[in-house]
């Protein structure tokens, strides 16, 4: 099993950011930092053709039961969204909150928090690359 999802999108990289914070928002989570790698690459003078921007979202109430039975697990939190582009296409992708925790932490607790947390961004993801989801266009 792979531990990341990687899903095409139909629109295009702009309108797929604008949908996933958007979504990000509408299931309650916090959008805590989005990391343009593309454009801090291209600030230091390298070549770099493609987009990618990193969304760091987190659910406050699931980070806080997190953190209070292993507080060890801070260095897996915030959640990453990714938005990119690949050859012409527009990608969204995450890394399976549940596997990484199961490869962290054996405690059931945990991995029903991930798994929570996990099911949640793969709606958000699956908003934000879905046409009928089209929330930046007025």
């Amino acid at each position: 099993m792979k531990h990341f999802v990687v899903i095409n999108s139909a629109k295009n990289f702009e309108d797929t950011c604008f949908d996933l914070n958007t979504a990000v928002e509408a299931h309650h989570f916090g959008l805590l930092a989005i990391h343009d790698l593309a454009a801090t690459l291209r600030s230091k003078n390298i070549q770099f053709s493609e987009n990618c921007r990193v969304f760091e979202v987190c659910n406050p109430q699931q980070a806080a039961l997190v953190l209070e039975t292993d507080m060890s697990l801070c260095m897996a939190l915030p959640c990453r969204i990714s938005v990119f582009t690949e050859a012409g296409q527009t990608k969204i992708a995450m890394i399976r909150p549940a596997d990484l925790f199961r490869d962290l932490s054996d405690t059931p607790a945990l991995i029903k928090v991930a798994l929570e947390v996990e099911s949640t961004m793969m709606d958000m993801i699956n908003e934000a690359s879905s046409p009928a989801s089209k929330c930046s266009t007025f």
